[in-house]
């Protein structure tokens, strides 16, 4: 057979796995009404994956403000480029979102598929160069690896974090060109794809490629170039360097994303599942609804089988045998086993824990399965595989893993695989026959990867269809826009967890893996609520916490069809001017009037008034006692003024509120839930105030939880910080400009969360970085100051750019230098041909 004929037929085998591969997940994502066929289920892929696909539309179609370095957007202004990294590095992503923003579940569904496609094709490709065999068959293994069960169970939601679906076939190729010694600058290339692309996938897959080199290299070593000691240094010893290189030229994703981490506010750990390892023996049968925490590793009924029958397989190499079962045994184990766990990710667990790199586990199966299938097993070898599937899946029985229905299908569909790979051994020398058989074994595959899709994928959405109201909603919104002169806030997050992005309006709402802690502690000091243990901010629901922030327009709870009403009211600039000297932290209420500039609140001292006494413990807060059933409420009582309006502020308290007509539940844990600032009502004419609390278990509330806000006092200070404050501002991408009253002095504070990286500059002087004011960017104006010019330079970017083009340069060194010698070899071998 000809070169040209291998590679046509090898380019069909990939094309047909990569075109299956992504029809049977549209198809099956069709059928189960999953986004965006169907309404969106709160989860990642709708409260994080959607919005920002829909905002990188925005920006492509230049329809937003911000940048790729920094969003104007969300959490009130916070850096953007770690979630580009972590949301939006999936290169399918971008063609996709050319898509109109209204179409982001689109953008998101074709990345998705055309990066299942490439994997299967990818390791169609790397199957062969494992070792020799059909493409056809190849290529239905590589089906059952593009649908392995996590692509539904965690890939799906990430494009970035599918993408390391295709990170492992490209190394496992770039590992092929290192034991063969050729294509270093290629391989390179494969390694910075993998890291760049999908960091937080690239380590085990890069450490699960190189174990699959040495297992090359040392079981299979006298049927492979590198069998002597010294071709054998010289394979690792190019591998090493590959990756070192590859890495490098990855440093300016992996200096952002470390920093940003590092930056981040802190992950919540629950605590650790055990479940016994039955439970995560079960995780391997195909069609299995996801259970978490346990991985989702199913790779179909053929490839199980196959290698399941790995062991009694005697035509494959003793040696050999026991390296391919003991890898897959080894990576299974690091899924669950937190030592293991950690030298897999590094230094930390992972936030989505270890499910989130599951893939590869299921790409070793499927390479343990090829080398099975590469090597024809005999009918023994076969049946001792299926006795092994046939004792897991009776094992898994106590755990209803799989159901009546998974269990007829999976003894059917195994029983049919099993005639087929029976049928192949014994035709194998007949091409028709073959083929008849690899169709019938296709069609087996597919409809069992039809079926394992929507068993293994989450739940559908099942509320009505809120496309209408979120187009109403993101009308109202850039209707309102009057930036940067003031925020147009979406207010109420009635759709995502990231409206502000999803909308395009300017609030303080964010969920974010790298949300700052910065962003995060300056929107929880000032009253604003939070979630997730602080990586989901929340704009804050009160007039004062919207003044502070310049909201000038926003979307308030409403009447239906659209469920919100626009709402507009006075706010000073986003660039005001504040007297020198330390503002006053001790309460919410006192630092929320540093930034007005003058006395807004009544803070009254509260007493122990009723039902089960609240014990106080100074500044620290009271500690509310749990109440019994049937009895009365803690109640807390004080004084404001008559006509003001008076906002309780729990932070941390779980349970019932209520006061001056107003009751509310609240569900605070600390850390993980703080409460906003929120309205009670009215004081009435005797200015007393109280506030009854309801709890299941003893809990905690601020020292002085009540503020009583004058509105004629709050209107005072807004006139006085419009007064004072940025006569014109502009703002660009990641920078803000504001010309001030001639002669200002004190401090110039932007209503933007002071994270790392922001440098400022007064009357024209130079760049420092900015100082927080009560967790706000601030800007000493000295003597006096006309103007100031702030930016936001991102960290670690520039150290990453200087090792990354080092890194670059290196390759297209190594590139340059070694064509010239290859060429005329090339030639050669055509001339010779």
């Amino acid at each position: 057979m000809s070169d040209s004929t291998t590679r046509r037929r090898e380019a069909a085998a990939a094309g047909f796995a990569a075109a299956a591969s992504a029809g049977v997940y549209c198809l099956a994502t069709a059928l189960r009404g999953g986004q965006p066929f169907g309404p969106p289920v709160p989860g990642r892929l709708t409260d994080v994956t959607v919005p920002l696909h829909a905002h990188l539309s925005d920006l492509l179609h230049g329809a937003t403000t911000g940048d790729l370095l920094f969003t104007w957007n969300s959490g009130f202004g916070a850096p953007f480029l770690p979630d580009v990294l972590t949301g939006l590095g999936n290169p399918f992503s971008w063609p996709a979102a050319l898509l109109p923003a209204s179409c982001a579940a689109v953008s998101v569904l074709v990345a998705g598929l055309l990066t299942i496609a490439l994997a299967a094709a990818l390791m169609t490709y790397a199957l062969g160069r494992l070792h020799p065999g059909p493409a056809p068959l190849r290529a239905l293994l590589a089906i059952g690896y593009g649908l392995c069960a996590w692509v539904p169970a965690e890939g799906a939601a990430n494009p970035v974090r599918l993408w390391g679906l295709v990170s492992l076939p490209l190394l496992l190729l770039a590992g092929d060109w290192c034991l063969h010694e050729r294509r270093w600058a290629p391989g390179t290339l494969c390694v910075a794809a993998a890291w760049s692309l999908s960091t937080h996938t690239a380590a085990m897959a890069t450490l699960a490629a190189g174990l699959v080199l040495l297992i090359r290299l040392v079981a299979a070593g006298p049927a492979l170039p590198g069998r002597t000691g010294r071709a054998r240094v010289r394979v690792i010893g190019r591998a090493v360097t590959m990756a070192a290189v590859g890495v490098l030229a990855a440093s300016p994703v992996l200096f952002v994303l470390v920093t940003a981490v590092r930056d981040a506010q802190p992950a919540l750990l629950g605590p650790e599942a055990t479940p016994g390892p039955v439970a995560e023996l079960a995780r391997l049968l195909p069609g299995s609804p996801p259970r978490p925490p346990l991985p989702a590793v199913a790779v179909g009924v053929p490839a199980l089988l196959l290698a399941a029958s790995l062991p009694f397989n005697r035509r494959v190499r003793a040696r050999e045998r026991v390296a391919w079962c003991t890898l897959p045994a080894v990576a299974g184990v690091s899924l669950v086993w937190k030592p293991e766990v950690l030298i897999w990710h590094g230094p930390a667990l992972p936030v989505g824990g270890p499910a989130r790199v599951a893939f590869v586990l299921g790409g070793l199966l499927v390479a343990a399965a090829w080398v099975s299938l590469s090597h024809r097993p005999r009918p023994p070898a076969l049946l001792g595989g299926a006795c092994l599937v046939l004792l897991l899946a009776l094992s898994a029985g106590s755990e209803d893993a799989l159901g009546t229905a998974g269990r007829l299908w999976l003894a059917g569909g195994g029983a049919l695989v099993l005639a087929a790979l029976w049928a192949l051994e014994r035709l194998h020398t007949r091409r028709r026959a073959s083929a008849l058989v690899t169709a019938a074994l296709a069609c087996v595959v597919l409809g069992g990867a039809l079926r394992s899709l929507d068993a293994e994928a989450g739940p559908t959405g099942t509320g009505p269809d809120r496309a209408a109201a979120q187009a109403a909603a993101r009308r109202a919104v850039r209707a309102a826009a009057d930036w940067p002169r003031s925020r147009s806030d979406p207010g109420p997050h009635a759709f995502t967890a990231n409206d502000p992005l999803l909308l395009d309006g300017e609030g303080g709402g964010y969920a974010s893996d790298t949300l700052p802690a910065a962003t995060a502690e300056a929107l929880h000091g000032l009253g604003a609520g939070w979630t997730l243990g602080g990586r989901r901010t929340f704009s804050p629901e009160d007039p004062v916490g919207r003044a502070l922030f310049a909201v000038g327009g926003r979307l308030d709870d409403g009447p239906p069809p659209d469920g919100f009403t626009p709402r507009r009211a006075p706010a000073p600039p986003l660039v005001t001017v504040h007297p020198a000297g330390p503002p006053d932290t001790s309460t919410v209420w006192s630092r929320r009037e540093a930034l007005l500039g003058g006395s807004v609140y009544d803070v009254p001292v509260l007493a122990p008034a009723g039902g089960p006494a609240a014990q106080p413990h100074g500044s620290s807060g009271w500690s509310v006692p749990a109440t019994p059933a049937g009895a009365a409420a803690t109640t807390l009582a004080g004084s404001c003024t008559p006509g003001s309006t008076a906002y309780f502020h729990g932070l941390w308290f779980n349970g019932t509120v209520t006061g001056l007509g107003t009751t509310y539940a609240v569900g605070g844990s600390q850390p993980a839930t703080a409460g906003a600032v929120h309205l009670l009502g009215t004081v009435p004419a005797d200015g007393r105030v109280e506030v009854l609390l309801r709890t299941a278990a003893t809990g905690q509330i601020p020292a002085r939880p009540v503020g009583c806000l004058r509105a004629a006092d709050l209107a005072a200070a807004l006139a006085r910080l419009t007064a004072t404050g940025a006569r014109t501002i502009t703002a660009g991408g990641h920078g803000l400009a504001a010309v001030l009253p001639a002669g200002s002095t004190g401090t110039a504070v932007l209503s933007v969360p002071a994270v790392r990286g922001w440098v400022c500059s007064a009357g024209g002087g130079r760049y420092a970085p900015a100082e927080p004011y009560l967790g706000l960017v601030s800007v000493p104006l000295g003597a006096g100051a006309d103007r100031v010019s702030c930016s936001y330079r991102v960290p670690g970017l520039a150290a990453g750019a200087v090792l990354g083009l080092a890194a670059v340069g290196v390759i297209a060194l190594v590139a340059v230098t070694h064509w010239p010698r290859r060429r005329p070899a090339r030639r050669v071998r055509a001339t010779g041909g």
